[in-house]
């Protein structure tokens, strides 16, 4: 049911801790299935240096989350705003039907993160 891709990043999740000021950090949740995502990132020189997440959640938001945060690193605001269900799914080798609203989470987070950098 789930890629090998996605198991290795639920088994061995990447960045998958909070990071302290200055840090700006998220949190969003998906009201119908309850799955919960912080996001941070740490910004140097207008990209992203460092990220990090918490999830409480299914199978396929940990890992999207884990995913989701290697995609960030190395990313403007704007490269941040482009990141879309589509790249999350990709970073994970697939997500079913069932579990597709594991990359809406991510994408949520990921825009309102970007959207509390413009603010700061």
């Amino acid at each position: 049911m789930f890629s090998e891709r996605l198991l290795d990043h639920f088994q061995h999740p990447r960045n998958a801790r909070d990071l302290p000021a200055p840090a700006t950090t998220v949190e969003v949740s998906n009201p119908a299935c309850g799955d919960i995502l912080r996001l941070a990132a740490r910004i140097e020189s207008g990209v992203v240096a460092d990220a990090g997440y918490k999830c409480r959640g299914c199978t396929a938001s940990i890992a999207a989350g884990s995913a989701l945060t290697e995609l960030m690193v190395g990313c403007t605001r704007s490269d941040l705003m482009a990141i879309d269900a589509a790249a999350v799914e990709h970073a994970v080798g697939g997500l079913t039907a069932e579990t597709r609203h594991a990359a809406v989470l991510c994408v949520d987070a990921v825009r309102a993160l970007a959207g509390k950098l413009r603010a700061e």
